[in-house]
């Protein structure tokens, strides 16, 4: 069994309004050093296998077909042994 910890982005190339509206709400606050702010999504969840590669795929299906949407965003993700 694996734990699966997997980091969700909005591309570069995508503009990420809820980070700007972050950004700006910062900068009211009189953060002004803030720049660049972009928000992504982090998901946990166990993967019911023994075998690492089997997660891996099961993973990447995931993520391709549900959790990511493949035209704006990318993920990476890590596998960890679960006890």
């Amino acid at each position: 069994m694996f734990k699966a910890k997997v980091l969700i982005k909005r591309r570069s190339s995508i503009l990420d309004p809820q980070g700007k509206a972050v950004e700006k709400g910062a900068f009211n606050l009189g953060l002004t050093n803030i720049k660049d702010t972009r928000i992504g999504k982090y998901i946990e969840f166990t993967v019911d296998t023994n075998d690492r590669q089997s997660a891996e795929k099961e993973v990447n299906d995931y993520c391709n077909k549900l959790l990511a949407n493949p035209i704006m965003e990318d993920y990476e993700f890590t596998l960890e042994s679960a006890k």
